[in-house]
């Protein structure tokens, strides 16, 4: 089987994982309706699976790093797929949260050694080119895996989603026996040298683009489905559509974001998209009861969040070229902990202001991005204007 092809396969299953993790934000409001609890309670199943996440991942990683990378896999695939059975199966909220943390450190394993092996497998030169498949088939996930989860939901019912998640992830260990040699570990890093790279601005500042960019994002996407039902006036019934516009739009965002880094370069592509993803935000508090009005708000804050995504991807690699592995891995985390942050901020917003707040707040945080990507861009001027007077 050719190389590329291993890589995808690697990508698909990172998109099945990313699947599990965000589909809770399409069903919000059937799982809150189902254990009975508040929405900002459901919301805090995505901020306890992005902590556990975020925290835990680096830690199991350092003490696997000697194990073959393929048992390592598998071994977190089946740690996934028994998380997957179980929110099935066990009953009431509390047992649901026990799921989601299993789940989320049987993700962490596989999307991580999955980052792994496509740089280990990939052909000379073609390492970061492999790393960046996997990392948007995770992304993918968000993308176009709620929207599928919520038409799973209207037609079979919410919590069938997980046996079919399961069920796709036992096909996924045999395709990953089948497919994937038996590759070697690596020498063990030490998580105080991975995270001293923390100490320099320009890393510090890179992730904290992440942060800020993915948390404000989060904040509003978390309860986009009440919203529009409570505060947009869109039937039920549409939900489902509107969800799938939304991940199409996404999907081509990712594209043009891509493309407009290539061709323009990434502080416009970064600055364009992220100012664009507040005023959508902001629209979209303004824009009710009418269905094109709103489809046509949520289609264009989906395009330039998403413009944003492969962008800064490729950008966080740039800082630091010379450890681009360990800087998507930490990446990864952040973005956990942005997903957590957002997801625990929109609750916290939704309890104390109202529902229809959580737009605003959101807007804030992509404002935050934005600032802090202007101090970057200047802090790179002014390195680069030095260096050229040192010339």
């Amino acid at each position: 089987m050719p190389v590329s092809w291993k890589v995808y396969i690697l990508a698909i299953i990172s998109f099945l994982v990313g699947t599990s993790e965000y589909i809770v934000s399409g069903i919000l409001d059937r799982i809150s309706f189902a254990f009975g609890v508040s929405l900002a309670s459901a919301g805090q199943l995505i901020t306890i699976f992005s902590l556990v996440y975020a925290i835990c991942t680096p830690i199991l990683m350092a003490l696997t790093a000697s194990m073959d990378r393929r048992s390592l896999i598998l071994y977190g695939l089946g740690l996934f797929v028994a998380a997957n059975l179980l929110s099935f199966v066990l009953p009431g909220y509390g047992l649901f949260v026990a799921a989601r943390i299993i789940m989320a450190l049987g993700a962490g394993i596989v999307v991580v050694t999955a980052l792994n092996i496509a740089a280990k497998i990939a052909r000379e030169g073609r390492q970061a080119s492999s790393i960046a498949t996997v990392v948007m088939g995770f992304t993918a996930s968000l993308i176009i895996g709620v929207p599928l989860g919520r038409m799973t939901a209207d037609a079979v019912g919410w919590k069938f989603i997980f046996i079919g998640i399961a069920l796709l992830g036992l096909i996924a260990m045999l395709i990953i026996y089948l497919t994937i040699p038996r590759i070697k570990g690596d020498e063990p890093i030490p998580l105080p040298q991975q995270l001293a790279l923390l100490k320099e601005p320009k890393v510090a500042l890179g992730l904290a683009i992440s942060f800020f960019w993915l948390g404000g994002y989060s904040i509003a996407y978390t309860y986009l489905s009440p919203y529009l039902i409570s505060i947009s006036g869109i039937n039920d019934s549409y939900i489902s559509g509107a969800l799938l516009i939304f991940g199409i739009a996404s999907m081509v965002g990712s594209k043009i974001g891509g493309f407009s880094a290539d061709r323009w370069g990434v502080y416009p592509t970064l600055f364009g998209g992220m100012l664009l993803h507040i005023v959508m935000l902001i629209l979209l508090s303004l824009v009710t009861h009418t269905v094109a009005g709103v489809l046509a708000v949520l289609l264009l804050w989906s395009f330039a969040a998403w413009s944003t995504g492969p962008t800064q991807q490729y950008h966080i690699t740039t800082l630091k070229p010379e450890a681009s592995g360990v800087m998507l891995g930490l990446n990864q985390s952040v973005m956990q902990l942005a997903m957590a942050a957002g997801a625990g901020i929109g609750g916290l917003a939704v309890q104390q202001i109202a529902l229809s707040s959580v737009t605003w707040i959101g807007a804030a945080g992509v404002f935050l991005a934005i600032s802090v990507t202007l101090i970057l861009y200047r802090l790179g001027a002014v390195r680069k204007t030095a260096l050229e007077h040192k010339l």
